[in-house]
């Protein structure tokens, strides 16, 4: 009985990376920093596998990069307020190193988003004004990261109870039990 609500979460998510005013399109990434206390940010699902990777971009100078290096496993948050659904994710952050993969991804991205990309300084740099920032011309500092699962769980707020869902990855498939909300 588990599986349905699987279903729902592959289902959902994709939806998030493929319709813009769906509510997990943007989504909570933790990582850990340097000083061990957790780091969140708001990032954009842009492609979820049938095998529930999800694929987000990212500038490689960013502190997150920073926080993956020392430690790869990130948390991530989904929620739809619509529904009261919310999806807590847990994995390893891997970097796309394929260069193929990258130039693939770097053209479907509209070319005004690409600055997000280009900037001179590292994200975080301190800047006197932001009209006075500054892009690269003919360098980018694009990076794709892989979130894998190993761990999923559900939660959907109603009445009379609500259901609570947690699945794991163990030899190669998702266990699921439901657990007390």
């Amino acid at each position: 009985m588990t599986h349905t609500y699987l279903e729902e979460v592959k289902a959902e998510l994709q939806k998030g990376a493929t319709q813009k005013d769906h509510p997990f399109r943007y989504f909570t990434l933790a990582t850990v920093g340097l000083d061990q206390v957790p780091r969140l940010r708001t990032v954009v699902l842009r492609k979820v596998a049938d095998d529930l990777r999800l694929t987000i971009y990212t500038d490689r100078r960013s502190k997150k990069m920073i926080h993956l290096k020392e430690n790869k496993k990130v948390g991530l948050l989904f929620y739809n307020p619509d529904t009261l659904t919310q999806i807590r994710i847990e994995g390893p952050a891997l970097i796309v190193k394929d260069e193929e993969a990258k130039k693939k991804y770097w053209s479907e991205i509209d070319k005004n988003a690409r600055k997000d990309y280009t900037t001179t300084s590292a994200p975080g740099t301190s800047l006197a004004s932001p009209e006075k920032l500054d892009y690269l011309e003919d360098e980018d500092h694009f990076c794709i990261l892989e979130i894998v699962p190993f761990k999923i769980e559900y939660l959907r707020l109603k009445r009379p109870n609500h259901i609570r869902v947690r699945y794991s990855w163990e030899d190669g498939r998702w266990e699921g039990e439901f657990i007390v909300p």
